[in-house]
């Protein structure tokens, strides 16, 4: 093992991440790489959180605005580039720091991820269609009659997890827990976790906060001119999907304000739900930067 090492900050939307995430990196002279899944797509820095231009020039930030919302970087694409740019990282620098909340990017960064069948964008586009015109409860309905292991472990309210899980089902005639092994690679650096927590009604009066923000800094006229790529992957999220509805006639204004902070408490809460499971995550209060890096500088012992 070498003596590089990747500070992977982990939490739900709405913690204190990012503040957390740049503290750790100024200490240690470390950039920062985003785990989360829909922070790398340009024209979303609103209804994603990206950090700001200020943040953004204290510490150098990898995985942030960087691809256009077309190119639907997937989890293991993500592996690939994510590891590409480590490698560069720690040529110069003994640590750095990963911030997101995404689960599987986290998961594809520390552990990788098992190797799937390619994607089959035809068949996925069938399904998405179908999601859309159906629900997601009726694909979800078909993953449980083709993969009932899995249909008991997926988010069944997350199109994009089942449309992935059926799209292996139908393509290959299996069910897509097969495939699932869970081994994990080896990494060539240290890996610490540190979760970011905070007792669940601050963190939801928080979250509340964050989106009248969000809303007051232009989330609706970013999301106006996002609306005609709502059908692409990056989009399915929440922010946006709700300001779609409402953009569609089929709520109004302030819903769709109430449904995105609803929604993004839900997603909060799958997100703990998630990292929870995760034995090597050491959590700390988000004010509690100081113990963060003597954790982190320890390796996390």
């Amino acid at each position: 093992m070498s003596d590089k090492r990747l500070i992977a900050v982990v939490g739900p939307t709405g913690s204190g991440k990012t503040d957390a995430g740049i503290c750790l990196a100024e200490h240690f002279g470390a950039p920062v790489l985003s785990t989360d899944s829909r922070q790398m797509y340009r024209g979303m820095a609103i209804g994603t959180a990206q950090p700001s231009e200020e943040q953004q020039r204290r510490v150098r930030h990898y995985f942030i605005a960087s691809h256009d919302i077309t190119q639907n970087l997937s989890c293991g694409a993500y592996e690939t580039q994510a590891l590409e740019v480590l490698d560069g990282i720690f040529r110069r620098h003994d640590y750095a720091v990963a911030v997101g909340g995404s689960g599987l990017y986290v998961r594809a960064l520390c552990e990788g991820l098992d190797d799937l069948p390619a994607a089959d964008a035809a068949l996925r586009a069938e399904l998405a269609a179908r999601a859309e015109a159906e629900g997601v409860a009726a694909l979800a309905e078909e993953l449980r009659r083709r993969d009932p292991a899995y249909y008991l472990a997926v988010d069944r309210s997350n199109p994009a997890r089942v449309i992935r899980a059926l799209e292996v089902c139908i393509r290959t005639g299996r069910p897509y827990s097969e495939f699932r092994t869970g081994t994990r690679r080896q990494r060539d650096f240290g890996i610490v976790k540190i979760g970011i927590d905070l007792p669940r009604d601050l963190l939801y009066e928080r979250i509340d906060r964050r989106v009248d923000r969000m809303v007051e800094q232009g989330l609706e006229a970013e999301a106006r001119a996002l609306y005609p790529h709502r059908a692409l992957n990056a989009l399915q999220t929440v922010g946006y999907k709700e300001f779609f509805d409402y953009f569609d006639g089929r709520t109004t204004r302030t819903e769709a304000i109430d449904r995105i902070k609803r929604n993004s408490r839900h997603y909060a809460k799958r997100q703990l739900t998630w990292f929870r499971r995760d034995p090597e995550i050491r959590w700390f209060a988000p004010d509690r930067t100081d113990e963060m890096i003597r954790y982190a500088a320890f390796g996390g012992s």
